[in-house]
């Protein structure tokens, strides 16, 4: 497993990978996906046997991305990463991507001092394998919004991050 930077060469894996789980993700098309690859803090993806795998995208707090949960955050927090999606193809769930990747992601916040990593999981329709893997990593629910028009509702996460 490689962990690396995403690089225009991977985006039709990594739009593959999303719509694959639009379920539970806003759509993706190749313009927005190059530019919020430009706002991103981190967009990284997982390389598994020669092919895309994973992807994963957050914010910290003053990019110019637009999303509304990201824009809640900001209102209310003064240093953050906020992850906007995480996708592990469906044959590799389970595999320890996921948990790879919050690693990294954890050791990123630490280096830069950031306190809080925030995220939403949907509730309405429930994504429950999310929330359970979120719940173990200790993200705790505070607050919840509508989204998608009143069609889905969110819990919104947050993970304080200890000082090392």
């Amino acid at each position: 497993m490689d962990i690396r930077p995403a690089q225009p060469q991977d985006f039709a894996a990594i739009l593959a990978l999303n719509e694959a789980s639009v379920a539970v993700l806003t759509p993706l098309d190749g313009e927005r996906l190059q530019t919020i690859h430009n706002q991103a803090a981190l967009h990284w993806v997982v390389e598994q046997d020669s092919k895309i795998a994973a992807f994963f995208l957050a914010f910290r707090k003053g990019s110019p991305y637009d999303g509304p949960i990201y824009r809640w955050f900001t209102e209310r927090y003064d240093s953050f990463l906020y992850i906007d999606r995480i996708v592990v193809d469906q044959l590799h769930r389970g595999s320890g991507i996921g948990s790879a990747l919050y690693n990294q992601v954890l050791a990123y916040a630490q280096e830069n001092k950031l306190s809080l990593i925030t995220c939403e999981i949907d509730i309405e329709p429930p994504n429950a394998s999310s929330l359970r893997f979120h719940q173990k990593l200790g993200f705790k629910t505070i607050g919840t919004q509508a989204t998608a028009n009143g069609k889905k509702q969110v819990a919104l996460q947050a993970l304080e991050i200890q000082a090392s």
